[in-house]
């Protein structure tokens, strides 16, 4: 079911929200006492991509939508690069506003993209194994319970390699527990709107995958 429509659309708004969310991180923002990337408004909806690709179609076609997630954003991160790097005409004077906004470092591409890979990874891997203990019931507690994995690990790594010894050390540990505490907030927040959409696909494409014998090999496309 992995060339059907719905499984399309999904791959597709992953992709977006990836791209769109590293770009928007390029701006920290403070509101209600939390400190966060700007792209952490909208970066949470991966891993509600992410539990509905794990939950209808299996831990393999979600790991398929991760690595084109990843090659897309490191595309659009190359790209903005190579652009800031080449030489602006002498009648365009928006240089230094471009390298602000898109001029994205070497160690912030990484840490972006490692955290990317092992956070969707953890998140996929921990909700595929859940669903065979528990024979499919408890969507919430699975939903909810992978993304504490998973965005404990995304948060935690991107943060600590692209802001270490940038911002001081005391800034560190409250932007991940800020920003840790907003993606699990937005996964509970849309807990209903993950059990309308795994309902609607598995009911009208008439799959629901069990990862009972899957090779969990991240690395195998």
């Amino acid at each position: 079911m992995t060339n059907s429509r719905s499984y399309t659309l999904i791959t597709a708004l992953f992709a977006v929200v990836l791209v769109v969310s590293n770009v928007a991180a390029s701006k920290v923002t403070s509101f209600w006492g939390l400190t966060l990337d700007a792209g952490t408004v909208l970066f949470p909806l991966s891993y509600i991509f992410g539990d509905v690709l794990t939950e209808v179609y299996g831990y393999a076609a979600s790991r398929r939508v991760i690595w084109i997630g990843f090659a897309s954003t490191f595309l659009a991160a190359a790209t903005f690069m190579i652009v800031g790097a080449l030489p602006p005409a002498p009648e365009w004077g928006n240089q230094a506003a471009y390298e602000s906004i898109l001029g994205l470092t070497p160690r912030i591409v990484c840490a972006s993209l490692v955290a990317f890979l092992i956070g969707e990874f953890a998140n996929s891997y921990v909700l595929a194994r859940m669903k065979v203990a528990m024979a499919g019931k408890y969507l919430w507690m699975r939903t909810v319970g992978s993304t504490l994995v998973g965005e404990l690990l995304d948060t935690s790594v991107f943060t600590i390699v692209a802001f270490w010894g940038v911002f001081p050390d005391n800034i560190i540990l409250p932007m991940i527990i800020s920003m840790y505490l907003f993606k699990v907030a937005i996964e509970a927040v849309f807990t209903p709107v993950t059990y309308a959409v795994v309902r609607y696909l598995k009911k009208h494409e008439g799959v629901d995958v069990y990862d009972r014998d899957t090779n969990f090999n991240p690395f195998r496309v």
